[in-house]
């Protein structure tokens, strides 16, 4: 039992550590998000960042639009781009769903297709990353 602890401990921290595998509809990867907001490709080459003032910048640390506190998203002139609701909905700036974050981390888009899977993944970070900001 006590071996079983410590793996389950070692597994959680290591994936604590590596951050959120952001992976497209047929599950293959193509980024993940640490926890300190870093933003990597499937190379683990660092294309972002999301600060924790919800600043978002992209690989050069130039600010690319922010996220505010109640879910609006801001391009760099702090023009909202977009909104994320407390239940997951994702909307442009018109008010328009353009897609759904589930509990589960799934990604949907405005027909709830699965387009891609964020699990573990903030909410605002999940639709920052597949609706608002291209990061390469």
């Amino acid at each position: 039992m006590k071996k079983l602890i410590v793996l389950a401990t070692l597994f959680i921290s290591i994936n604590f550590v590596n951050g959120q595998t952001i992976q497209s509809d047929n599950h293959n990867t193509t980024g993940f998000i640490k926890s300190d907001g870093t933003i990597q490709n499937s190379n683990h080459n660092t294309v972002g960042f999301i600060k924790n003032d919800g600043t978002i910048q992209n690989s050069n640390h130039n600010t690319i639009g922010f996220i505010k506190s109640d879910g609006t998203i801001q391009n760099s002139n702090h023009n909202t781009v977009g909104f994320v609701k407390s239940d997951g909905t994702v909307q442009n700036a018109n008010h328009n769903t353009i897609g759904f974050i589930k509990d589960d981390g799934t990604v949907q888009n405005a027909n709830h297709n699965t387009i891609g899977f964020a699990k573990n993944v903030n909410r605002e970070w999940a639709a920052v990353t597949f609706f608002f900001f291209r990061f390469n």
